[in-house]
């Protein structure tokens, strides 16, 4: 069955190269073709074709190609990425600006940008996957796009493809404890459930022993060991009884999230905009003064930075940027030959390899949940652990959640029906009663107001909502 034929829509997302050059080291024989869908010239002309040089400077010259058309980047498909931002990273910055005018949560995943995001880009993947029903029936779409959750739950719902959404903000999370733990993440047990960036952690085990109580008491100590633990009140999280994944932020601390973008002065979506414009801009002056040990170098530092700023603006009022700037100068540029793979990668191949019946085994995956959340439908995607094997993705029973967790999980998967109905129908009504049920916006009259801006300034892409 090796190798296979990898396509990635959105093949000049930032994320890829790294990605690629990830997969080629960690997995070099299991992909014979990797074909990147990019229809936007320069982001297909800049990331994408560092992707297709890197490979050849690796050793695998021919590998990774890249295109503008879908046909040929799906017909013989194994296995497809989605990783795609409709209405780029400028969508992105309209999509918390308007929320966060409001004093509300201004971010891309949750909240009313997250609803906006979803709502350019659901018909867009779906008419992806018509594509791929016909040109590669056979082929499995993994959905990294955001909302994962969401759009995974619409892809189930209306697309005629098998998927399965992965993020890695769980199983990081649950590394990170094992670390702290002196423990080896690769045999630490463990009980998890939820959302999309709307997940708990309720049991740890190290050699068999109960370790939550533990990391609750100990809880002052996890944050200073970790940034993401340290965005949470110790108390909270206690008399909660269960470890948050970080985006539960957004829900348990709206107000310091606000105030605290305030004092920066510019949200994450801004930020990343300034990067990522410098990004594209270095890439091609590197390619045009050098070559593809150039065009990394300039790729690597920025999305050091990027992943050094992550959160920093949303907690601390400061996006840390001259720090994390001076932090990457001082490392010197990345080599091409030194990869690591971890992050979205290292879930997405888990899961290949075991529905390819190479490594069966235990991932974190977002699939309709069964059984996993008794509280949900049996259709609702859910983020939970899954066996993965040559069947296809078995959910696991997940525990029992805190009370607060299930109140906040059944709140917003409520919200995400509603979207999902909203889209594929083109209601706009529906949409405004969809939003006015998530948990971070205040009623019905908030919601339409902010539907409506979210219309005139996405303008085409939102259209179809009448």
């Amino acid at each position: 069955m090796f190798p296979m034929k990898l396509a990635v829509i959105g093949g000049g997302g930032m994320r890829v190269p790294a990605f690629v050059r990830a997969i080629l080291h960690g997995r070099p024989a299991l992909f014979g073709e990797i074909c990147l869908l990019e229809p936007d010239t320069v982001r297909r002309e800049t990331i994408a074709r560092l992707a297709v040089e890197l490979a050849g400077a690796l050793g695998h010259p021919g590998t990774v190609h890249a295109t503008a058309d879908a046909e040929e980047a799906f017909s013989g498909a194994d296995f497809v990425f989605s990783a795609i931002r409709v209405g780029g990273d400028r969508g992105r910055v309209i999509d918390e600006e308007v929320a966060l005018r409001r004093g509300l949560v201004g971010q891309e995943t949750t909240g009313p940008g997250g609803c906006a995001m979803a709502l350019r880009t659901i018909p867009v993947v779906l008419s992806y996957c018509e594509a791929l029903a016909r040109l590669a029936p056979g082929a499995v779409l993994i959905n990294f796009t955001n909302p994962a959750g969401l759009i995974t739950q619409a892809i189930s719902l209306h697309a005629r493809v098998r998927a399965v959404g992965v993020c890695d903000t769980p199983s990081g999370t649950i590394g990170c404890l094992a670390r702290f733990l002196g423990a080896d993440a690769s045999v630490t047990g463990f009980r998890y459930g939820g959302l999309n960036h709307l997940g708990w952690i309720t049991s740890v085990t190290t050699g068999g022993e109960e370790r939550i109580g533990e990391l609750l008491a100990r809880y002052e100590e996890l944050q200073r060991f970790d940034h993401r633990f340290a965005i949470f009140d110790p108390a909270l999280v206690r008399r909660v009884g269960a470890i948050p994944t970080e985006y539960v932020y957004y829900f348990y601390d709206p107000k310091r999230y606000v105030d605290a973008v305030a004092r920066a002065g510019a949200s994450r979506g801004q930020d990343v905009l300034r990067l990522n414009e410098e990004l594209l801009t270095g890439v091609a002056k590197a390619f045009a003064a050098g070559g593809v040990h150039d065009a990394w170098a300039a790729y690597s530092a920025l999305m050091g930075i990027r992943h050094d700023t992550y959160m920093r603006a949303d907690a601390d009022g400061d996006s840390g940027q001259a720090r994390a700037r001076a932090s990457r100068a001082a490392a010197g540029p990345g080599r091409l030959d030194d990869a690591r793979l971890g992050g979205y990668e290292g879930i997405a191949l888990r899961v290949i390899e075991g529905l390819t019946s190479r490594h069966p085994g235990t991932v974190i995956v977002n699939t309709p949940g069964g059984g996993a959340l008794g509280f949900l439908d049996a259709d609702d995607v859910a983020e939970v652990p899954a066996f993965v094997h040559g069947g296809g993705v078995a959910p696991l029973a997940c525990g029992e959640l805190p009370r607060s967790a299930r109140a906040l999980i059944t709140q917003v998967k409520e919200y995400e029906r509603g979207i999902v109905s909203a889209a594929v129908s083109g209601d706009a009504g529906l949409a405004a009663l969809a939003l006015a049920q998530h948990p971070l916006v205040p009623g019905v009259t908030a919601a339409r107001e902010l539907m409506d801006e979210y219309r005139e300034r996405h303008g085409p892409h939102l259209a179809y909502l009448r």
